[in-house]
């Protein structure tokens, strides 16, 4: 059996959370259900990201936490969505909060990456609550200029990153891919 070039690569998707009104919760609890990617060439693809529940008042700052990793052809992808399917979240007074997705609809980051052979791409997408009227109703918008794009080759430790803010993501990815080419 003949060994091809790696046509894959790793999508490491994350999530991070500006401040917006985040301040007033306590714990704002999202489950990510789908993570899609839209190719240059192709149609959008869904992938399961396995209900992954992440706190957001423990993503401020420079802090980002791990949706899933996903095998992707190499290419070029022009946006990613991110499908949250469930909220819970508790302000500082100890009262449940209503936190809603625009329309239901995923957050869509209008953000080009690529895949690249033997790397991987860590996409974090940047979202937050924001107080909608005198409710107490909260909807999660996306903060396009603070998503990051880094890109990680299993073969050397050098990284690459693009942001379209002042915040970059350096957490450490995993590599979990010990291959070596000839």
């Amino acid at each position: 059996m003949g060994t091809a070039s790696a046509t894959t690569g790793t999508l490491s998707a994350r999530v991070s959370d500006k401040p917006g009104d985040i301040a007033d919760f306590e714990s704002c609890v999202v489950t990510v259900s789908t993570v899609r990617v839209k190719p240059d060439d192709g149609e959008a693809e869904s992938l399961d990201a396995g209900d992954a529940e992440l706190d957001l008042v423990e993503l401020q700052g420079d802090a980002s936490a791990l949706v899933e990793e996903f095998e992707l052809e190499s290419g070029t992808y022009e946006s990613l969505q991110v499908e949250v399917s469930e909220t819970d979240a508790t302000l500082t007074d100890g009262s449940s909060a209503t936190v809603e997705v625009p329309g239901s609809a995923p957050l869509k980051f209008e953000r080009s990456f690529e895949i690249r052979a033997d790397e991987t791409t860590t996409f974090t997408a940047d979202f937050t609550p924001v107080k909608a009227g005198n409710a107490g109703k909260y909807v999660l918008q996306p903060v396009a200029d603070e998503v990051t794009v880094t890109y990680e080759s299993t073969e050397t430790t050098a990284n690459e990153t693009e942001t379209n803010g002042t915040a970059t993501d350096s957490t450490a990815t995993e590599t979990t891919t010990n291959e070596t080419t000839s």
